[in-house]
């Protein structure tokens, strides 16, 4: 839970940290420093937002855990989780070039206007999406027990870590490229998706809302057990220790979704997810250049030969 937790709340805050920052070097780039101030106090009332989010969100799954329901909120927090995380992707994927020109723009209006509400309420905006995010995928990654992931080294570090990158980019002394950065937790967020979703539908196969046509694939106990009850149980049964821990399956279960002995139904949507995610990315980076208007590609194959 501590990696997961570390690799959303990275992820996240430096989103947010890299909006505000892009808009605040705006500011000052146009002469305009005197109005960063809104934009931090946009900011600061969306952490205050979050947190007050957090609470009441709380208090909700609370209620759920008291009526019995505990079971369909965890899977339903999993399967909505696992959608976002795998739209986080998406979305910085296509505005990760265009953000900062867009935002650019609409401050630059706010200037001419003198729209100093504008500003606050956009900053607030834009903050408050990654927190509400966070607080929804920490009730995810553990059960419905926020406060539980909010506590760990890994939310800390992932904030941490994501103000010093933010920090050293806008010095430009950053050598990596920050695109490398969201490729490399782009990756983890990806795994901890599929994890989530298995995960989901796992539990509502437990329950028996969802059937199964062949309820144990195969048995992996004896290589990794998802769990140490797991790995008590075998050496019970076998007289002998599988050949690695249950305490790195649970990890792995935790991160990633790991299974000893899925369902065919967790077998086919974890690798389907990760090929449907695989075609529909190879699908973007395949699509063709734009032509110029009111040319054809015969045209333009000639005007590079002339040239040529």
């Amino acid at each position: 839970m501590e990696l997961q937790a570390f690799l959303i709340t990275f992820r996240e805050a430096l989103e947010a940290l890299l909006i505000v920052g892009i808009i605040t070097s705006y500011l000052k780039r146009v002469d305009h420093p005197e109005y960063v101030k809104h934009v931090w106090l946009g900011a600061s009332l969306a952490i205050v937002a979050s947190l007050g989010m957090a609470l009441l969100f709380q208090v909700v799954l609370d209620g759920f855990a008291s009526m019995g329901s505990q079971n369909y909120m965890k899977a339903g927090i999993m399967l909505v989780s696992g959608v976002l995380l795998t739209q986080m992707v998406f979305w910085m994927a296509e505005q990760s070039k265009e953000v900062s020109g867009k935002l650019q723009g609409k401050y630059s209006q706010f200037i001419t206007t003198g729209n100093v509400v504008g500003m606050v309420v956009h900053a607030f905006l834009v903050v408050l999406r990654e927190g509400v995010e966070t607080v929804f995928f920490f009730a995810a990654i553990t059960g419905g027990d926020i406060g539980k992931a909010m506590q760990t080294w890994g939310s800390f570090a992932g904030i941490l870590l994501a103000a010093v990158v933010t920090y050293f980019f806008f010095k430009g002394t950053m050598r990596i490229q920050l695109k490398t950065f969201f490729k490399i937790t782009g990756v983890f967020i990806v795994l901890i998706a599929a994890g989530l979703i298995v995960q989901g539908v796992s539990i509502l196969q437990d329950m028996h809302v969802i059937g199964s046509v062949a309820p144990q694939l195969y048995d992996l106990t004896w290589f990794m057990p998802e769990h140490p009850i797991d790995e008590e149980h075998y050496i019970r049964d076998h007289g002998q220790e599988p050949l690695i821990s249950g305490q790195v399956g649970i990890f792995l279960k935790a991160l990633f979704g790991y299974s000893s002995s899925p369902s065919l139904e967790e077998f086919l949507i974890y690798w389907g997810y990760f090929l449907v995610l695989y075609l529909l990315l190879r699908g973007r980076g395949e699509q063709k250049p734009e032509l110029p208007q009111g040319k054809t590609r015969e045209q333009t194959v000639q005007t590079k030969e002339v040239k040529a």
